[in-house]
């Protein structure tokens, strides 16, 4: 098996208000914005995909729990390595993300900072040294 894409899905609870939150701290507009699904193009090789609580349930429930179960819960991270770190991560608690951690030199040699988005998603902002 040869994998050609790869696109990660997060489960929103209001699928406007997180594309408007991830055009902001991804500083693009979604390649593809329908009811149900957002996407925004990364690279040809990778995409962030929204898609609401309620469209996912109709596929993964009963076997599953339902998403909303989950809400505020940290089910995934995010490390998005960027410049101008300081500026993002300020950028992104104005549109609503709530800092989980400052920026910091951490173990493993890169400056991050952690923010979780409305849903409990965690963002982290990274640049090497």
């Amino acid at each position: 098996m040869q994998i050609k894409r790869i696109e990660f899905i997060l489960y929103v609870s209001n699928q406007e208000k997180s594309t408007k939150f991830y055009e902001t701290i991804l500083r693009q507009n979604p390649s593809l914005d329908v009811p149900g699904m957002t996407e925004f193009t990364i690279n040809e090789f990778v995409k962030i995909g929204l898609m609401p609580n309620e469209g996912i349930a109709k596929i993964i429930t009963p076997i599953l729990p339902h998403p909303t179960s989950g809400n505020g819960i940290p089910r995934c991270e995010l490390y998005l390595q960027v410049e101008n770190l300081e500026t993002i991560f300020e950028e992104a608690k104005r549109a609503g993300a709530i800092e989980i951690s400052p920026i910091a030199l951490r173990d493993w040699g890169d400056t991050v900072g952690y923010v979780a988005d409305f849903d409990g998603h965690v963002i982290a902002f990274a640049t090497k040294i």
